[in-house]
């Protein structure tokens, strides 16, 4: 397994692998319509190189044949010493490999290399993956709730880990 930040010029992959896995993790917890509607807001070409162009930082993970299989994107500082992990997916098919706590301990590692107290993230309550980030130590801090457009929200937790 590699790990490399991503540029610019591998948007699309970030892309195509988002397509691949959101219909599958979120399949039994949002509408399709409101599936399509947050891929396109925030994993279209234009919506990646934004958030690249605000700070989000990406690392996409490889297989041992130079496959894309997952990715992790974090801000420093996004609070006070806290890194927060805007997204971290994983393709089904390589789940429970290790790709995701790899992904997990590059950021901790970056995290601790720039000071930073603590990850945090937010996960749907519904989502099978706030399993994971329990067994990394994470813990619900809080519940959220987040408007994003035509009558959708993300029902979230809060989860955060100290470092």
């Amino acid at each position: 397994m590699r790990l490399q930040k991503a540029t610019f010029s591998q948007i699309s992959i970030i892309e195509q692998l988002a397509r691949a896995i959101w219909p599958i993790a979120y399949a039994e917890i949002l509408s399709s319509e409101q599936l399509d509607y947050m891929l396109k807001m925030f994993y279209s070409e234009e919506a990646l190189q934004k958030q690249m162009e605000q700070g989000q930082v990406f690392y996409l993970a490889f297989d041992n044949t130079g496959n894309a299989v997952g990715f992790v994107a974090y801000e420093i500082n996004c609070q006070p010493q806290k890194i927060k992990i805007h997204k971290i997916y994983v393709l089904p098919e390589t789940q429970g490999f290790g790709v995701g706590k790899l992904l997990f301990e590059k950021v901790k590692e970056i995290a601790l290399q720039n000071e930073q107290n603590a990850i945090f993230l937010n996960v749907n309550k519904y989502n099978t993956a706030r399993h994971f980030y329990t067994k990394l130590g994470f813990k619900i801090v809080k519940d959220e709730v987040i408007e994003i457009g035509r009558g959708y929200v993300m029902d979230d937790y809060v989860m955060e880990v100290e470092i």
